[in-house]
């Protein structure tokens, strides 16, 4: 586990918390974000919000033109080519912005896809894994010393979007690419979420010293976004956010969140003064999740019922392996 214990603290805030309201009072003038997947969706959420704040943002993307058009109102908010999938690409987005010289106060790994049909990348692995990790975990490497330069400076956070659909599957470190198991796209899309709250675990770990800590974020069920184009009703409804009538809500009955709510975690991590000095720990509805055990999880009638993080998604022996894996497979 984190040194940073992984239980609510609590923070005053809720599931209906909107991103403007966590953010009310925090001046971020001067501050350098960059928020993937930032001109859609949540992400396109969250970079209103911190523009609003006051902050420069940087929002890399596959489709610069469509990108450029949806952020068109934002002053203050650039658009940089990047393709997660493509090392090449990362490298080269990572370069243009170490070479400006200056500081990275903020990076939210935001961008992500799921429950695709079976695919692979150039060099084998399996698009969700590749795209929700690998890519994330080549470009907060790259980018190590610009965020580094704002740690110094006062700190730096980065910001990994999980899920709660985590609990699907841990990361199944022999068998990371489905060659030798059944493919199926909500256990390719688990182990990619698990590893991005792993990811958080360890890159806090190895930056804390640093003065750059790291959290990962369930945003909540948000069906208003591209996210789940690959799914349909029947999917949804088994996954318990579409209920007999193809109502959109929650196995609990709860609606989904607006995409404001849903971006109220991801700033809330990023800026709140309640986490300073804190890190490496699975945040939901503005708050550190509890832990969740896996009698709690066999006992659901739905895997994604309920706040909590499962155990494997915050070991400190699996995040540390996952961060040499990742390595190896850049």
């Amino acid at each position: 586990m984190t040194t940073t214990p992984q239980r609510p603290l609590p923070s005053g805030f809720s599931a209906a918390s909107t991103a403007d309201e966590v953010i009310k009072g925090v001046d971020l003038t001067g501050k350098t974000a960059i928020v993937t997947g930032g001109y859609g969706g949540i992400g396109l959420a969250t970079v209103r919000t911190l523009r609003d704040a006051g902050a420069q943002v940087v929002v890399p993307a596959r489709n610069t033109e469509g990108a450029r058009a949806a952020l068109k109102d934002l002053d203050g908010v650039r658009v940089e080519e990047l393709d997660l999938v493509e090392p090449a690409s990362v490298e080269a987005f990572a370069e243009r912005f170490l070479a400006e010289g200056r500081p990275l106060h903020l990076l939210i790994n935001n961008a992500g896809v799921m429950a695709t049909p079976l695919t692979r990348d150039a060099r084998g692995n399996e698009l969700q894994f590749a795209v929700n990790h690998l890519g994330h975990f080549r470009l907060a490497t790259r980018l190590w010393p610009a965020l580094a330069a704002a740690g110094a400076a006062g700190g730096a956070r980065v910001v990994a979007l999980s899920s709660r659909g985590h609990r699907y599957s841990p990361v199944v470190f022999e068998d990371l690419n489905f060659e030798h198991r059944t493919y199926e796209p909500f256990l390719a899309y688990g182990q990619s979420k698990t590893a991005n709250s792993l990811f958080a675990v360890e890159l806090d770990r190895r930056g804390r010293d640093e003065g750059i800590r790291a959290f990962a974020v369930h945003p909540g069920a948000i069906l208003d976004t591209d996210l789940t184009r690959h799914l349909d009703d029947d999917a949804l409804r088994a996954a318990g956010v579409v209920d007999v009538d193809g109502r959109r809500v929650l196995s609990n009955g709860l609606h989904v969140k607006t995409v404001e709510q849903g971006a109220a975690t991801t700033v809330w991590c990023a800026i709140s003064p309640a986490l300073d000095g804190l890190g490496g720990v699975y945040c939901e509805d503005c708050d550190i999740s509890p832990v969740m055990t896996a009698e709690e999880l066999a006992a659901s009638d739905r895997p994604l019922d309920g706040p909590g993080v499962l155990p494997f998604a915050v070991d400190q022996d699996a995040a540390t392996r996952l961060w040499d894996v990742s390595e190896q497979l850049m």
